[in-house]
């Protein structure tokens, strides 16, 4: 474990890498979701596959969450990306790194390469969107729902989840709820700028887009595949939003597998493809 300064905010880190000295083929930086989640959820389920495998990989917990700090202010989608690029230089990361991101993570991924094109090999996303003016609207609703449920369990809700979902999901609800009253998160994030179609047609990684098949959001997959000339898109039937923790081996081999494809990546070749996992 490891605390580090990344432009005046304190982000805890977790690096993992090949257990027997070779050393990395590729660095591998996994993002995080919004409120509820941390890099545990990478920690317990493909961290330690993607050190086997040979990568350098590196999680952290963004700003407000796990065990980084959680300043009053600067909860912008700026800010965020702001983190990761102070990270790897902070780490001295040489190279262009492959980026996972999970539901939040991978938006915090989408406008990082747009921003750092330079900085980033592929893009691996599960559950996810680019930051488009649907996808604020979505945020928004949802970040004003925390905060009335969670505020002072007056409907119940806490209660609820506790019976139907366990006391470590009500421990991390009500933690959610402490984050969006205590700080701008919600304002600071309903109110960043979104991307435009044309902005997301600029990104030239290539892009693995994994969804649940009874998620909402697997509707993004044809719009990615739309924009994004290098996207591949999977579904994986039977799963909704918790497709991480839910599938974690099939989120592993299509992820590894994206990362050994890109390891070197080359001209604008590759054409967009959707593929359903049975």
């Amino acid at each position: 474990m490891a605390i580090i300064d990344a432009d005046g905010v304190r982000l805890h880190v977790q690096r993992l890498g090949p257990r027997d000295g070779r050393p990395a083929t590729a660095t591998a930086v996994l993002l995080h979701g919004l409120l509820t989640d941390s890099l545990a959820s990478y920690y317990f389920t493909v961290a330690p596959a993607f050190a086997a495998a040979g990568l350098d990989v590196v999680m952290y917990d963004q700003r407000g969450h796990g065990r980084s700090e959680r300043p009053a202010g600067g909860y912008s989608l700026d800010a965020f990306i702001g983190d990761l690029d102070a990270l790897l230089d902070r780490l001295e990361i040489p190279g262009a790194v492959h980026l996972v991101g999970n539901s939040f993570g991978g938006t915090v991924s989408f406008g990082y390469a747009i921003r750092r094109p330079d900085r980033v090999a592929s893009i691996s996303v599960v559950e996810s969107e680019p930051a488009t003016a649907f996808w604020a609207d979505k945020l928004a609703g949802l970040l004003g729902r925390v905060r009335h449920e969670m505020t002072a369990n007056e409907t119940g809700a806490l209660d609820w989840i506790a019976t139907h979902r366990g006391g470590h999901t009500a421990r991390l609800a009500k933690a959610a709820g402490r984050l969006v009253r205590e700080t701008t998160i919600a304002e600071d994030l309903t109110a960043c700028e979104v991307l435009s179609e044309d902005t997301i047609r600029s990104l030239r990684c290539p892009v693995l887009a994994v969804y649940g098949g009874d998620s909402d959001l697997a509707e993004q997959a044809p719009l990615l595949r739309a924009l994004l000339p290098r996207c591949r898109t999977v579904l994986l039937p039977g799963h909704e939003h918790s497709v991480l923790v839910e599938a974690p081996d099939q989120v592993r081999d299509l992820v590894l597998d994206w990362i050994r494809r890109n390891r070197h990546a080359g001209p604008l070749t590759a054409a967009s493809v959707e593929v359903n996992i049975p």
